[in-house]
């Protein structure tokens, strides 16, 4: 899959779908030529145009004055000999200059995936999966190698790439930016699409033109965000759902990220991708590298469904990890809606019995069952349980879960610590602070200083006792608070731009110690919704609490944008009660029930507050669930008509052979008069006839003539499922 033509001087990365193409050019500067369709083999010709531009510098030890860096489409580039745009390095040596010229080396080639020190990546199962290709480069003067590595898999339109910086070295240096990828493309005229929001309103979908300037798209949060998700799309201003061209970018991290676009004079467009630069720097000693974390990048002439498809196979096939890949999940119960923090033994057991008797397969015991919780103001870091409100205890109530035929789960956050704690009494200087000021609260608590070892050992210790105390199948680990004042108190001054990179390896090491201790438990990740929904999380818990949000409306919207990059194994979606506690709204439970399904179905509801209209509607929810729910948890996921868009929003997903599908119609507001909505599918076998209740339509005639929907559905927030048999 990698070739290196060494009279052309052209790397080729190639599989059966895609190509890219890399060039070593005069003085040993890296090209970018191409990235997109496969090529089956490139003559050479197509090179960057020498074209003398007016105040575009020449490269150190050139006279071509039709040669400039500030034009070149660069494969990684720097900053300070001739190319005035945004560089993908930063680097401060000890003589205070940043001009470092990485210039090309050596290659080598590799079969398989090699895991990244410290971070989480993708990887491969089977021999032949994926090869390696690694360009070194170097900088003679301040002997620092920068080796960049690129990962192509056998049967994907995916390319990953990575960086590691070495210090070769006596003295050390400091990292500003050192970016995961950079790809320039030559002049196009591009759309830019990105996943933004806030809590309870995560990965809205923005799409712009990309115009001549710079557009950062970041997060200085200490998390991925709710407000910006690390993902971004270069995409041709025709491409649709179902046609044209895009390019996706995915950064496999849960920490501060930065995407850069800029597009320059000449319409040529850079992307760089990274952890965030803002206050970011890294004290490199001689002789130690520095890695950064994983980017993936999509192509897709199979407009953004395929795009999306490719990343939902990524990362269910390459990313996620343990006993629960490709598995199916159980549906479950939250106390959380139906409770909050007032409860108590016998009020959970009435919840269970009632969950039981529907079908419900997992009880999750939300917050409050630890410390001396009683409301949000104490007893974050305190993981030992609450005195009084289980007279069984965690193993008592484990027990009594289980004897119903259900899992048992509960929630944790343990990243935080409430200043009314024993945990802060003993410890406050484990909370982010900064010497001298006043710390900042956030939902009544702190942020603990998950870059020490021994903050992170007592964590890890007191969540083992609970955990081998009761039989636990299933965790919520939340995070409910952006970082500020970040400060260790461990690190001198100069490292102090270290500290949230090296908080989120630390979390990183302390997750992959807690998942490999307890592989038969299923982790959930959550920050107050989805404010940490990025890949690095799924690499260590399969599914993510997609928001705080479970209004059936606006799940469409968070879902609809969620789906884009994540698959919906990924995606966990709940039922909750009316009036809807975030937005105030009144929707059916069928509504609620059939936006839910597209996801990890669950409930977060008083089970013993409803009608038994209500529990039997819910026992047929939860019945079709399980009879659907291979395909549902894992079908080929294809969006029809966006909610961004339009008042009708509809998705579907289709088996790997073809030979079923469900079909989700949802349509927010009535009109008078409306015109007659036909929907024409997509992903169908042209030749199956599918049976939809009482009819059987042929998949051409779906796909070609379409579905017609009743014209007599009344009503505001209506939904309609249509499942296809093939016969």
């Amino acid at each position: 899959m990698i070739y290196f033509d060494k009279e052309q001087q052209v790397f080729h990365l190639s599989n059966k779908k895609i190509s890219y193409l890399i060039a070593i050019e005069e003085n040993n500067y890296l090209s970018h030529l191409y990235f997109g369709k496969k090529i089956n083999q490139y003559s050479g010709n197509h090179r960057y145009p020498r074209i003398d531009r007016s105040f575009s510098p020449n490269p150190p030890n050139s006279t071509d004055r039709n040669l400039s860096l500030d034009t070149l489409l660069m494969e990684f580039p720097g900053n300070g000999f001739g190319d005035f745009r945004e560089p993908a390095y930063n680097i401060k040596l000890t003589n205070g200059s940043r001009i470092v010229d990485f210039r090309y080396k050596d290659y080598r080639i590799s079969t398989g995936k090699e895991k990244l020190s410290g971070l989480p990546a993708t990887y491969t199962t089977n021999e032949g999966e994926a090869e390696i290709l690694t360009l070194i480069l170097e900088d003679k003067v301040s002997q620092l190698n920068l080796e960049i590595s690129y990962s192509i898999f056998s049967y994907l339109n995916v390319i990953t790439r990575s960086a590691k910086l070495i210090n070769f070295g006596a003295q050390k240096v400091e990292i500003n930016r050192l970016a995961s990828l950079s790809l320039d493309f030559p002049a196009t005229n591009f759309d830019l699409l990105h996943l933004n929001g806030t809590w309870a309103r995560e990965r809205y979908l923005t799409r712009e033109s990309v115009n001549t300037g710079i557009k950062v798209l970041d997060s200085k949060r200490g998390s991925s965000s709710h407000q910006q998700n690390p993902f971004a799309v270069l995409a041709e201003s025709s491409t649709s759902e179902n046609y044209g061209i895009a390019y996706g970018f995915s950064l496999i991290y849960s920490g501060n990220h930065e995407t850069v676009i800029q597009k320059d004079p000449y319409d040529q467009t850079r992307l760089i991708m990274g952890i965030n630069s803002y206050n970011f720097s890294w004290q490199l000693e001689a002789g130690k590298s520095f890695q950064t974390p994983e980017a993936a990048m999509v192509f897709s002439e199979d407009g953004l469904n395929g795009m999306s498809q490719t990343f939902h196979e990524l990362f269910n096939h390459h990313l996620t990890r343990g006993q629960f890949k490709q598995k199916e999940r159980p549906v479950l119960i939250n106390n959380w809606e139906a409770t909050y923090f007032d409860f108590d033994e016998p009020k959970i057991m009435k919840i269970v019995d009632e969950a039981a008797n529907l079908g419900i397969e997992m009880f999750v015991l939300d917050d409050g069952w630890f410390g001396n919780r009683e409301n949000d103001q104490s007893s974050l870091g305190d993981w030992f349980e609450h005195p009084t409100k289980l007279v069984s205890g965690l193993k008592g109530l484990s027990q009594k879960v289980h004897q119903k035929g259900m899992k048992f789960g509960i929630w944790f956050e343990p990243e935080m610590i409430s200043e009314a704690s024993e945990l802060y009494k003993v410890h406050p200087d484990w909370a982010f602070a900064v010497p001298s000021r006043e710390k900042s609260l956030g939902r009544s608590q702190y942020v603990l200083d998950f870059s020490r070892k021994d903050v992170r050992e007592n964590l890890y210790e007191q969540m083992k006792k609970v955990l081998d105390n009761a039989t636990i199948d299933y965790i919520k680990w939340d995070m409910n608070r952006n970082m500020t004042e970040v400060y260790s108190k461990l690190l001198p001054a100069d490292q102090q731009g270290e500290v949230a990179h090296r908080y989120i390896l630390g979390l990183y090491e302390f997750l992959e110690k807690l998942t490999k201790e307890y592989p038969n438990i299923l982790f959930e990740s959550c920050s107050g919704g989805g404010g940490r929904f990025d890949p690095g999380m799924l690499y260590y818990m399969p599914q993510t609490w997609t928001s705080d949000n479970t209004d059936a409306i606006a799940r469409l919207k968070i879902q609809y944008g969620t789906s884009l990059v994540y698959p919906i194994s990924s995606m966990g979606s709940h039922v909750s009660a009316i009036p809807n506690h975030q937005t105030g709204r009144k929707t059916s439970l069928k509504l609620r029930g059939d936006v839910a399904m597209s996801g990890i179905f669950g409930y977060e509801l008083d089970l013993t507050a409803l009608e038994m209209s209500e529990k039997n509607e819910i026992k047929e929810q939860v019945t079709f669930y399980k009879k659907h729910r291979r395909l549902l948890q894992y079908g080929k996921f294809i969006r029809l008509k966006s909610p961004f868009e339009e008042n009708e929003t509809v998705w579907m997903l289709v088996s790997g052979d073809m030979t079923e599908a469900l079909l989700f119609y949802f349509r927010v507001l009535a009109e008078a008069s409306n015109p007659i909505t036909t929907l024409k599918l997509t992903g169908l076998s042209e030749d199956i006839c599918y049976r939809i209740g009482e009819k059987n339509y042929f998949g051409d005639e779906l796909m070609n003539l379409g579905l017609p929907i009743n014209p007599e559905l009344q009503g505001d927030y209506m939904s309609e499922v249509f499942y296809l048999e093939g016969k």
